[in-house]
């Protein structure tokens, strides 16, 4: 992967986790509204969209692909800090970059924000998300959270 994919990918995720929680869905909801099409089209206008708020973006994104609100709310009532959605899509990312074949970087997105591991890294009142990210990634290859 390159240092532009990287950075895509990066801006990608961040802009995932960030609609996400603007619409308080769980992280799949929006990449199933993106579908494959959308998110190559996300990473594509990737470079030019850094020069714009994640605000803006996200709104043109949930206007677009008609995304709904949801209940899937883990920030309100969490007693602790929540990572900023730029941590969470780097961790996405290299996540990516680690378990992807090389040309195959947008279906492993797809699948890792679609698996249990997406849903258990947005619960914020747990410690998961500052596990060593290669148990995240290994307990995501497993299928399970790992022992």
């Amino acid at each position: 992967m390159t240092e532009k994919e990287r950075n895509d990918y990066f801006y990608v995720c961040s802009l995932i986790e960030y609609t996400a929680r603007q619409t308080k869905n769980r992280r799949r909801v929006i990449t199933e509204a993106l579908g494959r099409e959308g998110i190559e089209k996300q990473l594509h206008d990737a470079e030019v969209n850094h020069c714009l708020s994640f605000e803006q973006v996200s709104d043109e994104i949930i206007e677009q692909y008609e995304i709904p609100g949801g209940d899937f709310d883990t920030i309100t009532e969490c007693k602790y800090t929540v990572p900023g959605f730029m941590d969470i899509g780097k961790l996405y990312s290299i996540m990516i970059e680690d378990c992807a074949v090389p040309g195959k970087e947008v279906e492993e997105l797809l699948k890792i924000f679609n698996s249990f591991i997406s849903d258990e890294i947005s619960e914020f009142q747990t410690d998961l998300y500052y596990q060593n990210p290669s148990y995240l990634e290994w307990s995501y290859r497993e299928g399970h959270l790992l022992d």
